[in-house]
C-alpha cells in the first residue's frame, strides 16, 4: 500500500495545484482533498470531501480515509473569492479549523507526518527588527491582529501537537510572500493596483517565493527525507535575494504615490472599502519596514533549493500582470511629480524623490 495524503484548502488554486502534483508521485496511493466549498478547478484523480475543518467531522474523515500524511494548506489571509467570507470567518478557519484538525490528528493512529503552511508574517515588521530573521528570531513586537496573528496562534497549536505526538514528523513551512502568474495573495492584489500607495521616506526590502517552488517544497516535505536531510522542524522558505519596493514598482511600470503614514492608513481603508485589495495594518507595516529571512536551514537541513530567486519570482509575476500604466523610461519622472503634488497638498515639501 502506498501513502494516503489528506490535503486541506483544496478549493484555492495553490491547494488544487498541490493535489494534482502529489498524486503523480509513485509512492502515493490515494489523495483526499478537503474544503468547505467545492473547487472550481479539477483535482485530477483525487477524492474530494466537502467539509468545514472548523467542525468535528474532520475527525471522522481522517479516520475513514486512514491518512498517514496530512498537508494543512487552509491557513490563509484572504477569503476564497469575492464576497465569499469575512475576516472573522477566515480567522475561524485559520485558528479553530487548525485546532480541530490537530485534535483529529492527535487521535489518529495512522497519521505519521504533518505539514503545515505558515508565513514569515510571524516575525512581524518593526523598525528595530534584525536585518535578516532566522527561524529562532523572536519578533520585536508580536503581530496585534490579522493573518500574522493567526499564523502565530496556528504555530503555537502545532508546537503543542508535536509535544503530545512526538511519533509524528511535523514540518512547518514559513513562506515569504508568494508570487506567480496565478498567485492570489494580499501583496499580489496590492501590486495589481494601477498606482501603488507607499509610505513617504521608506523603501522596504521585500522577499518572494514563486508558487512553483511552494508546490515543490510542499511535495518534498510530504515524503520521507532524503539521505543527509531532515524535513521535520520549522523552515523559512524564500527565493534568494531581496527587492526594494521602488524596484518592484519600476519593474511593473506602475507609479507610486508616497504618502505620510496617516494618509497611507486612510488610503488602506479606502481600497478595502472599494474591494480592491486587502490593505491591512500588517501589510502597511510590511510596506514600511519590510522583512528579510535567512534560508540556510531550508538549504542545508531540508535540502531544498528554490528554482526562482526573489527577482525571478517577481519577474514571472510581472509578466503575468501585463504592462503597467507607464513605460519604464517615463516612470521615474512621473513618480517625482506625483510625490511632489501629494506632499504639497499635505503641507510638506519633499527634499528628494522617494524613489
Amino acid at each position: 500500500m502506498g501513502k494516503v495524503v489528506l490535503v486541506t484548502g483544496v478549493a484555492r488554486q495553490l491547494g488544487g495545484r498541490f493535489v494534482r502534483r502529489i498524486q503523480r508521485d509513485p509512492d502515493v496511493d490515494r489523495v483526499v482533498g478537503v474544503d468547505a466549498v467545492a473547487p472550481e478547478h479539477h483535482l485530477g484523480g483525487a477524492d474530494f470531501v466537502q467539509a468545514d475543518i472548523r467542525q468535528s467531522a474532520i475527525g471522522r474523515i481522517l479516520a475513514e480515509t486512514g491518512a498517514d500524511t496530512v498537508v494543512h494548506l487552509d491557513v490563509t489571509g484572504t477569503p476564497l473569492g469575492s464576497g465569499s467570507g469575512s475576516r472573522t470567518s477566515v480567522k475561524e478557519t485559520n485558528v479553530i479549523g487548525t485546532m480541530q484538525l490537530l485534535g483529529a490528528c492527535q487521535k489518529s493512529p495512522t497519521v505519521q507526518r504533518l505539514v503545515v503552511k505558515s508565513s514569515t508574517n510571524v516575525y512581524g515588521s518593526a523598525p528595530r527588527d534584525p536585518a535578516v530573521c532566522t527561524e529562532t528570531t523572536p519578533p520585536k513586537s508580536l503581530p496585534s491582529g490579522g493573518f500574522a496573528k493567526d499564523a502565530v496562534e496556528v504555530e503555537g497549536y502545532v508546537r503543542g501537537f508535536a509535544r503530545r505526538r512526538p511519533d509524528v514528523a511535523v514540518t512547518v513551512l514559513r513562506f515569504a510572500n508568494i508570487l506567480g502568474p496565478s498567485a492570489d495573495t494580499p501583496l499580489a492584489s496590492y501590486f495589481g493596483l494601477p498606482v501603488l500607495p507607499t509610505v513617504f521616506g521608506y523603501d522596504p526590502r521585500l522577499q518572494f517565493v514563486h508558487e512553483d517552488d511552494v508546490i515543490e517544497v510542499l511535495r518534498i516535505s510530504s515524503h520521507e527525507p532524503r539521505r543527509g536531510t531532515l524535513n521535520s522542524g520549522t523552515f523559512n522558505i524564500a527565493g534568494d535575494g531581496v527587492l526594494l519596493l521602488s524596484q518592484c514598482s519600476r519593474r511593473l511600470g506602475r507609479p507610486t504615490v508616497p504618502l505620510l503614514l496617516p494618509a497611507v492608513t486612510w488610503a488602506g481603508s479606502l481600497v478595502r472599502t472599494l474591494g480592491m485589495t486587502d490593505f491591512s495594518p500588517e501589510q502597511i507595516r510590511l510596506l514600511t519596514h519590510g522583512r528579510a529571512v535567512d534560508t540556510t536551514q531550508m538549504r542545508e537541513t531540508l535540502g531544498f533549493r528554490p528554482k526562482y530567486t526573489t527577482a525571478g519570482a517577481f519577474a514571472d509575476f510581472a509578466r503575468g500582470r501585463g504592462a503597467g500604466l507607464l513605460p519604464p523610461e517615463a516612470l521615474a519622472g512621473a513618480i517625482d511629480r506625483i510625490a511632489e503634488l501629494s506632499l504639497r497638498g499635505s503641507g510638506h515639501l519633499p527634499t528628494q524623490s522617494a524613489n
